[in-house]
């Protein structure tokens, strides 16, 4: 027997153990993912234009998607900021390209990360939504070594229908987050 993707083990396993939790009434009340957000901050990019090119290369890579480029809305002198430069990236995934990258975060990029204890608690934003820092972007398979100029952290933000940070936290942890458990984290 085939082993069930992601999708299908959220169709067929996990909301049902939601619903036996939760005890919703309405299937629609049922915790899931909306989209994954993948995003980083390009303060960089005024005196290394080059960056652009290799975080938007990058997040091509790692998403199969065409990531987005953000530009600032006024010109601030202090930092040498323009008005309309570049100053991140992000890419929105969402249906089968989000539970790909879920599939691919869970099971091969976090046992990557050097000395990992588990992922902290305390990125939950109190609306349902988990936000997660990467300090290392070469933990990220589709990242070559080779052509890698410096070291550069993201951000990843797990948006979900929850309103509470309780739903959304036991909908990542049955998707298979491995969360760090409270005692050993203070």
């Amino acid at each position: 027997m085939a082993e069930l993707t992601i999708k299908e083990r959220y169709e067929q396993e996990i909301v049902a153990a939601l619903q036996e939790k939760f005890s919703y009434t309405n299937k629609f009340n049922i915790c899931k993912l909306d989209k994954i957000i993948l995003h980083r901050g390009l303060g960089e990019a005024t005196a290394n234009p080059k960056c652009v090119d290799v975080t938007y290369d990058q997040f091509y890579r790692i998403t199969g998607q065409r990531p987005v480029l953000t530009r600032s809305k006024k010109a601030i002198s202090n930092f040498k900021l323009r008005e309309d430069q570049v100053i991140g990236c992000k890419v929105t995934l969402r249906s089968e390209k989000m539970y790909d990258f879920l599939a691919k975060f869970i099971q091969i990029v976090l046992p990557k990360i050097r000395d990992f204890r588990g992922i902290p608690v305390k990125g939950f934003d109190g609306n349902g939504n988990y936000n997660l820092g990467i300090k290392e972007d070469l933990i990220f398979p589709e990242i070559d070594f080779n052509k890698h100029d410096k070291m550069r952290g993201m951000d990843i933000t797990f948006v979900t229908n929850s309103s509470s940070d309780e739903e959304c936290k036991a909908l990542l942890t049955l998707f298979g987050m491995p969360f760090v458990n409270h005692q050993a984290q203070q």
